[in-house]
C-alpha cells in the first residue's frame, strides 16, 4: 500500500509546521508519510522542541527545511496543507504539482510574548490545536 505523502508548510518551519508532521509521523505512519517545509526557514523553536518532548516526541534533531527546496526536488505530495496563523495566511504558498491544497490556521508561536513558562502554556495550545486537528484528518482521508 502506498502510503499518503503530505507537506506542511509555515513561514518558518520552526514550529507548527514541524508539530503537525511529528504528530502525522506519529499517529498515522503507517498510511502517511509527512514531511514540512518553510517559506523563510528558520531555527527550530526550542520551546516547541520542549513542548513536543512533553508529549514523548523528541524532534530535537529535525532541521528547517525550504518550501523551494522542496519544490527543487521535485517531490510529488498528495496533500499540501498550510498551517500559517490568519494573518499570515497570503504568504503561504500553494505547492505545485497534483497536491490538494487544505488550509488550517494556527497562531505563531514565533509572536508569543511573556516568560518562558507563559510561552510554553500557549504553545502546549497550539499544539493540542494541531493534535486534534491531525486526529480528526486521520479518520477523514484515512
Amino acid at each position: 500500500m502506498n502510503k499518503i505523502k503530505v507537506l506542511f508548510v509555515c513561514v518558518h518551519n520552526s514550529a507548527r509546521s514541524q508539530i503537525a508532521e511529528a504528530y502525522l509521523n506519529n499517529l498515522a505512519g503507517e498510511h502517511f508519510e509527512a514531511e514540512s517545509a518553510g517559506l523563510e526557514p528558520g531555527a527550530l523553536n526550542p520551546l516547541v522542541v520542549r513542548s513536543m518532548a512533553a508529549e514523548g516526541i523528541d524532534i530535537s534533531s529535525k532541521k528547517t527545511k525550504s518550501v523551494q527546496g522542496m519544490i527543487d526536488k521535485g517531490i510529488q505530495y498528495d496533500y499540501a496543507v498550510t498551517v500559517c496563523d490568519e494573518a499570515s495566511a497570503e504568504k503561504c504558498p500553494l505547492f505545485p504539482g497534483g497536491a490538494k491544497h487544505v488550509h488550517w490556521g494556527f497562531d505563531d508561536p514565533s509572536q508569543f510574548t511573556g516568560s518562558e513558562e507563559e510561552k510554553l502554556e500557549k504553545i502546549k495550545i497550539v499544539r493540542d490545536e494541531i493534535k486534534n486537528r491531525i486526529d480528526r484528518w486521520i479518520e477523514e482521508v484515512g
